[in-house]
């Protein structure tokens, strides 16, 4: 019996109310919209650590940013050191190539790995996006919620992440920047009825990161008609968003290190686009000094 978990649409109302309230304002302040040139601040995530593995401090002048191809003057570029809010959403359904105990095992590590502040919410898809452990920073609570997982029906990946934004993390956004999802998955979706593009585009709209822990994929990359392959679901998401794909064979240093680039290798990087038309998706590009290694999403969505 199941039914002490709680569906995702069932989380807190006055999240989703809050939602619909902060939507278009994520990851940027007030303006007009859809003007060219208009001053309207923008604030990116990046991931910027130096290849030689040191603690230094990257700073703005080791940066350029264009935006549509446009060199933008970068205002300030300041670490972000505050706490994480982790969604761990795990595919259990049922041809997943993993077993129960490799995902409990991976969801585990995570719990122990959270740095002080910092607060996971577990939860696990087939049709239904269900929550396993709510939001917590209790390692021993998420523990003792792991036997939950089990593997039955088909997996609606577009649609958990659909639900796990709008009723998980939307309630986060007027007050913590740093929103992530980590993905225990192999990327295939079957039977959602929310679709890849819009799900893809508010991730951006959103500024939530997406990270995966990469289970082999289990139709062997067979063509799928209109569809993407399971690999180029996971790919996408991840380095679209700034994230990136880890081994779920390894969670524990895999945990780690996401954890640890979160606390450590996060900056906030502010803008004001200049002579661009915010109404339309622009690609961005920042181009650091030799040296030093830069993740963060590769799109700006349109306004």
């Amino acid at each position: 019996m199941r039914a002490h978990i709680k569906i995702i649409p069932a989380l807190v109302v006055a999240g989703t109310l809050f939602a619909a309230l902060a939507f278009g304002q994520a990851g940027r302040k007030p303006g007009a919209p859809n003007e060219v040139g208009k001053e309207r601040g923008v604030l990116l995530n990046i991931i910027a650590t130096r290849a030689d593995g040191s603690d230094e401090r990257v700073t703005s002048k080791q940066l350029a940013l264009y935006d549509g191809g446009m060199e933008q003057t970068i205002q300030s570029f300041t670490p972000d050191p505050g706490p994480a809010r982790v969604v761990l959403l795990v595919d259990n359904s049922l041809g997943l190539r993993a077993d129960v105990e490799k995902l409990q095992k991976a969801t585990r590590e995570f719990a122990y790995e959270i740095y002080e502040g910092d607060k996971v919410l577990v939860v696990g898809y087939d049709q239904n996006a269900e929550i396993i452990a709510d939001w917590t920073d209790d390692a021993k609570k998420v523990e003792a919620a792991l036997p939950e997982f089990r593997k039955r029906g088909e997996p609606h990946l577009f649609d958990a992440l659909s639900a796990v934004m709008n009723d998980a993390l939307a309630q986060f956004a007027g007050t913590n920047r740093k929103r992530v999802i980590v993905l225990v998955a192999d990327g295939l979706d079957r039977g959602s009825k929310t679709h890849f593009d819009p799900v893809f585009k508010e991730l951006l709209r959103e500024d939530i990161t997406v990270y995966a822990l990469q289970i082999p994929d289990r139709t062997g990359g067979a063509l799928r008609r209109d569809s993407l392959k399971p690999g180029q679901v996971i790919q996408k998401l991840t380095e679209g968003t700034g994230g990136r794909v880890l081994s779920v064979n390894d969670s524990r240093e895999a945990a780690k290190a996401i954890c640890d680039e979160l606390r450590n290798n996060r900056y906030v990087l502010a803008y004001t686009p200049t002579s661009l038309p915010l109404y339309e998706a622009r690609r961005l590009l920042i181009v650091p000094d030799e040296g030093i290694n830069v993740r963060y999403k590769l799109t700006q969505p349109g306004q």
